[in-house]
């Protein structure tokens, strides 16, 4: 267990802070009016309430944007998630619940 938390104490190190990464008060204000005019989760799972209601509360970039700075602020890159469906889907792309690690995608599958 000792090196799990190592493990993770590192990547989170590596990282760097929030607000380096991007996600500090701009984006904050910009997530939350995207949500305010996005309630429902916009995922191939749900399609905004077409097959699933789910309400959204966290933006996601379709593509991941690996700190470039120009991706991350497209809005054509971003849809709204409910929090259980991001999870789902960054746990695909990052190989997490035992799944292989995705280059890129939308980390949805057809389960």
């Amino acid at each position: 267990m000792k090196h799990l938390y190592a493990a993770r104490s590192e990547h989170d190190r590596r990282r760097g802070s929030a607000s380096r990464r991007l996600y500090g008060y701009a984006w904050q204000k910009a997530s939350k009016a995207f949500l305010a005019s996005h309630p429902l989760c916009q995922c191939p799972r749900c399609d905004e309430g077409r097959i699933r209601v789910r309400a959204s509360s966290v933006v996601d970039h379709k593509e991941p944007h690996r700190g470039d700075y120009d991706r991350f602020w497209d809005r054509r890159n971003w849809q709204a998630m409910a929090k259980a469906c991001h999870d789902r889907k960054t746990a695909v792309a990052d190989g997490g619940f035992g799944n292989r690690q995705r280059e890129s995608g939308d980390g949805q599958s057809d389960e």
